[in-house]
């Protein structure tokens, strides 16, 4: 419950005088006569009248109180938000080609970018996410959805030799392209990560941004992968070795540029991390709030309660406590 003039709850500080003032007045009013003996009282015990003979002033505290409380107007204050959130509808590129095996990440490349893509969708829980995987060629793996379980589960999925090895990153694009463009989301993003050179599929990288670009669509793309000779465990033998491979940077940092993303460069897993923080910090969706306050005047029973009471005191005043001056 709030007031809407609390200042006028100071005014009951005036009771303090005005119960000073009665009892100065009570002791003013004793009055005193002579008698040769009081023998003829004794025993008699004081009428209720007697203990009662303050309840008239104890009614007119009660309803002074009562009229400074309707003058203060308490109200019950009821509020309500109404929040709209409106998501991002992001699409995420992986790379699944036998590079993303090598293990400069720990364990994998590749199961580290699963790793920082799983944490990422858990902290966007308003938005419609899909995945799409490629190597030689492009598929999707997941269509937006928000769903998130279901995604978790289906890139937990995800490893080397589901499709045939390769790195088609303009197959992939134009896949995340196909998926976001005709979706109603005022904020579309592809996040592209690999660690090679486009070397396979029938759509050019560059010709897949330029098809991003015309529907308003941005990409981030993340180069993943340290450079030099880094070890890698070749999947159809089993054996460890030290490889060296290549990785177009320029063509990543050329599909950013022409769709208003941004382009990374992830050398290790802490590197990995802190690109896909950046990503979600970027990407953030709107939530408007709208406040509904409602307020309900609860003056009323104050007011006729302290009608009540006057009444009440001034019935009293006129029958059981009537004095004579």
């Amino acid at each position: 419950m709030e007031y809407a003039n609390p200042h006028y709850l100071y005014f009951l500080l005036l009771l303090i005088p005005l119960i000073g003032w009665y009892i100065y007045k009570l002791r003013r009013m004793q009055a005193s006569f002579k008698m040769s003996s009081a023998e003829p009282f004794r025993g008699i015990s004081p009428g209720i009248r007697t203990y009662l003979r303050h309840f008239p002033f104890v009614l007119r505290l009660a309803a002074i109180t009562l009229l400074i409380i309707v003058l203060a107007r308490p109200q019950s204050v009821d509020s309500s938000e109404i929040s709209k959130t409106e998501g991002i509808d992001i699409m995420l590129a992986l790379d699944v080609s036998g590079s993303m095996l090598g293990q400069d990440f720990k364990p994998t490349r590749l199961e580290a970018a699963k790793k920082v893509a799983a944490e990422f969708i858990n902290s966007r829980p308003n938005d419609k996410i899909g995945l799409v995987v490629f190597a030689g060629e492009s598929f999707t793996q997941c269509p937006l959805t928000t769903d998130h379980r279901i995604l978790l589960n289906l890139l937990n999925e995800v490893q080397f030799g589901l499709i045939e090895d390769g790195t088609a990153i303009g197959m992939g694009l134009a896949n995340c392209v196909n998926r976001l463009k005709d979706s109603d989301s005022k904020s579309r993003v592809v996040i592209l990560l690999t660690d090679g050179e486009n070397n396979a599929g029938q759509i050019a990288p560059q010709t897949a941004a330029e098809t991003a670009e015309s529907y308003g669509i941005r990409v981030h793309t993340i180069a993943v992968g340290s450079k030099g000779r880094i070890p890698f465990r070749n999947p159809y033998t089993g054996r460890t070795d030290y490889q060296e491979f290549s990785m177009d940077t320029k063509i990543l940092e050329k599909i950013a540029e022409m769709t208003g993303g941004e382009f990374f460069e992830a050398t290790n897993n802490a590197k990995l991390k802190e690109v896909y923080d950046e990503i979600d910090k970027m990407e953030k969706y709107n939530i408007s709030t709208n406040t509904v306050t409602r307020r309900k005047e609860l003056y009323f029973p104050f007011a006729l309660a302290a009608l009540c009471v006057v009444a009440f005191e001034l019935f009293l005043r006129r029958t059981m406590f009537r004095t004579i001056p």
